[in-house]
């Protein structure tokens, strides 16, 4: 019999087969696509010698990540690459505000007018990253915080809707900018917690950056699945399992998968059934002839352009998706890989990714939309278009069997549901049945490529087994 059997291999799951292997358990993990990665993969998805990320490609809090942190995944294969900027957050008059390593940079960028208000408003936090990511990416009851002060301070404001945060400044330039870190959450800005968003990626970038790895996010997974093979662990792929007597006996199952699927592959009824999901995004990855033509000169530096530009425009899409209506004027977040890395495209050709946020299980085509806000900050990037590859809900559900409706985030995060995941519990990686075990973004510390979900359930799983086994 083994000791675990993980269902899923995207980060989460990797991540969570590791650390138990690295115990010395045997794990085996099953995976339902052909290629393990799940939200961390790299594909030809327009034209031969394009690569492209279909879902997440830029990574601060995996970059920032206390569980990948503590496996040499470079070892095997993982290499970051950071461009000149993090962030670009640019405005049609040609402008633009940053997000940049410095402080000082990225402050002086919102005008003299916001800058000692960015300075102040980051200080208390800045060079506290990897205590600040020890106590904020984990589930917030599972014990004392490593620097309780700091904790408490992070959450007075990070507790805040962006749209309180913001009355701090006067321009739009930090305005703008924050929103558009806020909106990460695809969450309304008026929501608990958007601020602690908006903070998180922003220490992210002074601390870590915002890199992109080396042949794309698809290294990531390789690297996680190497490691594992190294300690003993077999990844089985092409292998969907409907039921637990697809699976071989194990002393836990441990899911990267959403809630629902959880439930009803293991049998537990309506265990999940009050879970909410959030918005989707419609998705397009470009194969272009040059760069993207900003108006802006900091977005030609940036790995990451965001397009709102000002908080109201963003706020007003973000509230348009969650209320179900169609995208007029999208808020955009983009990432250009190929800026810094020559392994995601022919010589002098370049790969570009965006997206906008709509309502789950849309099924509109928002091309049209998408483009003519990029052009207003890059006029001439339509004919720079050589292919392109767009996914709407319905395709993003495809690709991935966790994003329900399209939701990247397996679950909103709109107010407490970004702490409270997948429903009110002490221990969310546990079940209602003790050998079954859920690992996926769906539990905190919630979205993104850092593994943290895997590592905690990880940890409930070996303590469990090791308490049953005495």
């Amino acid at each position: 019999m083994l000791d675990a059997v993980v269902i899923g291999a995207g980060p989460n799951g990797l991540t969570a087969a590791v650390e138990l292997a690295r115990r010395g358990m045997s794990v085996e993990v099953f995976e339902a696509r052909d290629t393990i990665g799940g939200g961390a993969r790299t594909e030809e998805l327009t034209l031969p010698g394009f690569r492209h990320d279909p879902c997440s490609a830029v990574h601060p809090t995996g970059i920032g990540s206390p569980a990948f942190s503590a496996m040499p995944l470079d070892r095997y294969g993982l290499e970051w690459l950071h461009p000149d900027l993090p962030m670009a957050h640019p405005f049609p008059d040609g402008t633009a505000a940053v997000l940049a390593h410095s402080v000082g940079e990225t402050a002086m960028s919102f005008g003299p007018r916001d800058a000692g208000a960015y300075r102040r408003l980051v200080a208390p936090f800045v060079g506290k990253w990897d205590t600040m990511a020890h106590d904020f990416l984990r589930t917030q009851w599972l014990g004392l915080p490593h620097d309780p002060v700091t904790y408490a301070r992070f959450g007075l404001v990070g507790m805040q809707p962006v749209s309180l945060l913001n009355r701090r400044f006067q321009g739009e330039k930090a305005r703008g900018l924050l929103a558009g870190l806020g909106a990460h959450a695809n969450a309304p800005l008026s929501g608990i917690g958007t601020s602690g968003m908006a903070l998180m990626f922003a220490l992210a970038a002074h601390h870590k950056g915002w890199p992109v790895p080396r042949g794309g996010s698809q290294a990531i997974s390789d690297a996680l699945a190497g490691l594992l093979r190294a300690h003993g662990g077999v990844v089985h792929t092409d292998f969907e399992v409907k039921r637990l007597d697809d699976l071989p006996p194990a002393r836990a199952y441990v899911f990267d998968t959403s809630p629902t699927a959880l439930a009803r592959i293991a049998g537990l009824g309506n265990a999940y059934r009050d879970v909410k999901y959030g918005p989707s995004v419609f998705k397009i990855d470009y194969a272009l002839s040059a760069p993207v033509p900003w108006t802006a000169k900091e977005a030609h530096r940036a790995g990451t352009v965001h397009i709102g530009p000002t908080s109201g425009e963003i706020g007003a899409s973000l509230n348009a998706a969650t209320h179900g209506q169609d995208p007029a004027v999208p808020f955009l977040i983009t990432a250009q890989p190929s800026l810094i890395d020559s392994t995601r495209a022919p010589e002098g050709k370049h790969t570009f990714w965006a997206y906008g946020h709509v309502p789950n299980g849309w099924e509109g085509d928002a091309t049209e939309v998408v483009e003519r806000q990029i052009e207003r900050f890059a006029p001439g990037f339509r004919d720079l278009v050589l292919a392109r590859a767009v996914a709407g809900p319905p395709q993003i559900a495809a690709r991935n069997a966790n994003y329900v409706g399209g939701d990247t985030n397996t679950g909103s995060a709109a107010g407490l549901r970004l702490l409270i995941r997948p429903k009110l519990a002490r221990v969310p990686y546990e079940t209602a049945h003790p050998a079954i075990y859920l690992c996926s973004q769906a539990t905190p510390p919630g979205p993104g490529v850092h593994g943290m979900s895997g590592h905690y359930a990880a940890k409930t799983v070996w303590r469990r087994l090791r308490a049953n086994h005495r």
